[in-house]
């Protein structure tokens, strides 16, 4: 009985051994060999801005935000400072271009390319912060500031008066700021929803009911209203109502295409 003939690199012919992978000639991998991969170190991660691979710094290594630290403390007697080192003392941050390190996503093997989704239907995409902690800032470092400006005008220290302006002001700003990420978070959120229902309305044939989003989409029917209504324009999207009183939300566009789809297909 004949042995198996011997296995060949496929690149440079030379013969390889029963447990050999890899061409000790030309370096190959041979067929049917796994090419191993190499995990990344532990807390390695991919920053989705800039791209940089590797680990995540202390929010304050970063000299822009030591400054921030300073001078919020100065302006606040080191109360604001400490509230502000507590709320950012955990955080870490991409060496590179300071992104949020929490947002980052796990970096892949060398060779390995990430996996695509068979359908996104269910993805969304991430939501941005809401700013809570801005605002919860913001909210504080006002009620500091109202508190030295009567104290001020108590005991007559213009210095208090100044800095509790000052603070004020500083205050007002970080909860305005914390306050338009909320309303882009709402918007992000909006315009998610507006999103599957577009998807939804393409596997229905271009007519959607209230009704019938709710249950798709798993919303309550005041939200599923409230984002048709917001999509209705007359134009994309627009509204009728049958002669059972039914409302009906129709996409011209989908229903044009339908419709060519319908006439092109072969009898």
């Amino acid at each position: 009985m004949q042995g198996s003939p011997p296995r060949r690199c496929d690149v440079c012919g030379e013969a390889l051994g029963a447990l050999q992978n890899r061409c000790p000639t030309c370096g190959a991998w041979a067929s049917g060999a796994v090419t191993p991969l190499v995990e990344p170190p532990s807390g390695v991660k991919r920053c989705p801005r800039c791209g940089y691979h590797g680990q995540g710094v202390s929010y304050f290594s970063r000299p822009g935000h030591v400054g921030i630290l300073v001078g919020i403390s100065l302006f606040t007697y080191g109360i604001g400072g400490l509230v502000y080192w507590l709320a950012r003392r955990r955080h870490g941050v991409c060496p590179n271009c300071g992104f949020g390190w929490e947002h980052a996503g796990r970096a892949l093997p060398p060779g390995q390319q990430p996996a695509q989704a068979s359908d996104d239907w269910e993805k969304d995409p991430k939501l941005p912060s809401g700013g809570v902690k801005r605002r919860f800032l913001g909210a504080a470092m006002v009620l500091f500031a109202s508190f030295l400006i009567m104290m001020g005008i108590i005991e007559f220290e213009a210095a208090a008066i100044v800095v509790g302006s000052v603070m004020g002001a500083g205050g007002s700003g970080t909860f305005f700021w914390g306050w338009k990420a909320l309303q882009e978070r709402r918007q992000a959120v909006i315009t998610g929803l507006q999103r599957k229902v577009l998807r939804l309305a393409t596997t229905r044939g271009g007519v959607l009911t209230v009704t019938e989003v709710a249950a798709d989409l798993n919303l309550s029917i005041p939200v599923a209203e409230k984002v048709l209504t917001g999509m209705d324009d007359g134009f994309r999207v627009r509204s009728d109502i049958t002669d059972e009183g039914i409302l009906l939300y129709e996409f011209p566009e989908v229903l044009h295409r339908r419709r060519i789809e319908g006439t092109s297909a072969p009898s």
